[in-house]
C-alpha cells in the first residue's frame, strides 16, 4: 500500500521550475533515493513531500490525507507525529545529552520527560549506544552523532522518514555504517524512507532510485537486490 503520493507537482520560484510535473509514490517499508546533482530540485521536492513547501500546483497524500488542505498547524502536527527526520550535520541540541536529544520530540508531542527519554534510551541501545545516553553533541563522534539523530527520527515510531545528504559530513566507512543503520532501521519498523542524495553509492542502499535534473524526474530504477552490500 503507497503511504504517501505526491501528483503533478510543480514548484516555481519566479520564472523558474524548481519542481516540473513531479510524481511519487511511496510503499510503506520502502525506501526510496531522490538523486542529482545541486540545482536538480531534489532537496525542493524533499520539502514538498514533507509538508514543509506547499506546492505551487499538485498534491501531496499521506495514507489518503491531502497535505495542501491542511493549516499550517495541522502540518506542523503532522511534521511532528508522522515524519522523522535526518539532516546532514544531524542538527542536535548542543546543550542536551544524547537521550534528550532524542525524547524531544515526544516531550513536544506531550510526554512526560521520564517517559520519553526511556523510551529515548531504549532506541539509543538498539543503535548501539548503550552507555552514551548522558553525553552531548560535542562528546560523540559524528557517526554516533548521527545515530542519535537517527533515533530521534524515529522515536515517535513516524510513518515516513526524510533524510537529506545523511552521510555528507562522515568518511566513507562512517557513512556506510550510518546508511546501513538507517535503512535496516527503518525497515525494522516499517517505515518509509527517502534519502536525497548526489551520491550514487548512498543510492544504492535504497530499493528504488528516483533521478532528477532541473526539476524533472529523467529516469527511475529499482535495486536488484534491495540494500548494496
Amino acid at each position: 500500500m503507497d503511504i504517501l503520493t505526491a501528483r503533478g507537482l510543480v514548484m516555481t520560484y519566479g520564472t523558474t521550475r524548481a519542481l516540473d510535473d513531479v510524481d511519487v509514490t511511496l510503499p510503506a517499508g520502502e525506501s526510496l533515493a531522490v538523486m542529482g546533482p545541486s540545482g536538480s530540485g531534489k532537496t525542493t521536492l524533499l520539502h514538498v513531500l514533507a509538508g514543509i513547501l506547499r506546492p505551487t500546483s499538485g498534491a501531496v497524500e499521506l495514507a489518503g490525507r491531502d497535505l495542501g488542505s491542511m493549516s499550517d498547524a495541522t502540518r506542523t502536527v503532522l511534521r511532528r507525529n508522522d515524519f522523522g527526520f535526518v539532516f546532514q550535520s544531524g542538527q542536535l541540541l548542543s546543550e542536551l545529552p544524547a537521550d534528550e536529544n532524542t525524547a524531544l520530540p515526544l516531550m513536544l508531542a506531550g510526554q512526560s520527560r521520564a517517559a520519553a527519554t526511556a523510551r529515548a534510551r531504549e532506541l539509543l541501545a538498539k543503535l548501539g549506544l548503550a552507555g552514551m545516553e548522558h553525553r552531548r553533541p560535542g562528546e560523540l563522534s559524528g557517526g554516533q552523532a548521527q545515530r542519535v539523530a537517527i533515533a530521534r527520527a524515529l522515536v515517535g515510531s513516524p510513518s515516513v522518514v526524510f533524510a537529506d545528504e545523511p552521510t555528507g559530513a562522515l568518511d566513507q566507512a562512517t557513512g556506510r555504517e550510518v546508511l546501513e543503520l538507517l535503512t535496516s532501521a527503518t525497515r525494522a519498523t516499517g517505515a518509509a524512507l527517502v534519502v536525497v542524495t548526489h551520491d550514487a553509492g548512498v543510492a544504492r542502499w535504497c530499493d528504488r532510485t528516483l533521478a532528477m535534473r532541473d526539476g524533472h524526474v529523467v529516469s527511475e530504477f529499482r535495486a536488484p537486490a534491495g540494500i548494496c552490500a
